[in-house]
């Protein structure tokens, strides 16, 4: 028996959040918007996938943001997202570059933290 890989990561948010959800991950981190399976939709929340990479927001009704936990996105164009995310208003906190990578975070629009880095031999 293995564990062989993380299948997703699930956040929370509070209800009705789906709009705001979309406008970070899907426009503004570009990971698309995917439809929940029929039996869970009325939970509310929503899935954003692309290949590899998932990351479902579910609805909490006592809702409270993940300050520490958090995802690592790895990113191609770390500076030019970050100055996208910028300009869309998001709060960047650089920090100090992890062996092998240039990183910073980031707060949905929730405040759970997400952290984007990158390979340094991709800079």
């Amino acid at each position: 028996m293995t564990v062989d890989a993380i299948d997703h990561v699930q956040l929370a948010m509070p209800a009705g959040g789906e709009t705001e959800a979309t406008g970070f991950y899907e426009g503004l981190l570009g990971i698309p918007r995917v439809a929940k399976p029929a039996h869970l939709q009325s939970r509310g929340g929503c899935w954003f996938e692309r290949s590899g990479l998932k990351i479902h927001l579910g609805v909490d009704p006592e809702f409270v943001p993940a300050r520490r936990a958090h995802p690592a996105l790895r990113v191609t164009g770390l500076r030019e997202l970050l100055t996208e995310l910028r300009t869309a208003g998001v709060t960047v906190r650089e920090d100090q570059p992890l062996d092998g990578y240039e990183r910073a975070y980031v707060e949905d629009p929730f405040g759970n933290r997400v952290e984007l880095l990158e390979p340094l031999d991709e800079l």
